[in-house]
């Protein structure tokens, strides 16, 4: 059983710094890629930020240049560094991990975690 845990988020003013962790624990071989999105009341789970086993990073439109992703593959972990953070950030944030090797010939497609929320005043 794999479980994705996150952590980081709170309540910050506009313009301040978050940063979101998230752990994958279980029986692991691998994961593919990891990342972040985010949903607020109403509206789709929309992508904030990817990044694949080698590194190479995605992100929506909307964070580029304010949010860095980065991970730790030894850990299994992933972690958003949010800067300059403002009102339309404010949402429930999930971890994803996809590709989740859980035994030597069996990889899971999809892992989410519990979410955490952000909350940005303005």
């Amino acid at each position: 059983q794999v479980q994705l845990v996150g952590s980081g988020g709170g309540l910050v003013q506009a313009g301040g710094s978050l940063r979101l962790s998230c752990a994958a624990s279980g029986t692991i071989f691998s994961i593919n890629a990891m990342g972040w999105y985010r949903q607020v009341p109403g509206k789709q789970r929309e992508l904030v930020a990817s990044i694949t086993s080698d590194g190479n990073t995605n992100y929506a439109d909307s964070v580029k240049g304010r949010f860095t992703i980065s991970r730790d593959n030894a850990k299994y972990s992933v972690y958003l560094q949010m800067n300059s953070l403002k009102p339309e950030d404010t949402a429930v944030y999930y971890c994803n991990a996809q590709g989740v090797k859980v035994t030597t010939t069996w990889r899971v497609p999809d892992y989410w975690g519990q979410g955490t929320q952000v909350t940005v005043s303005s």
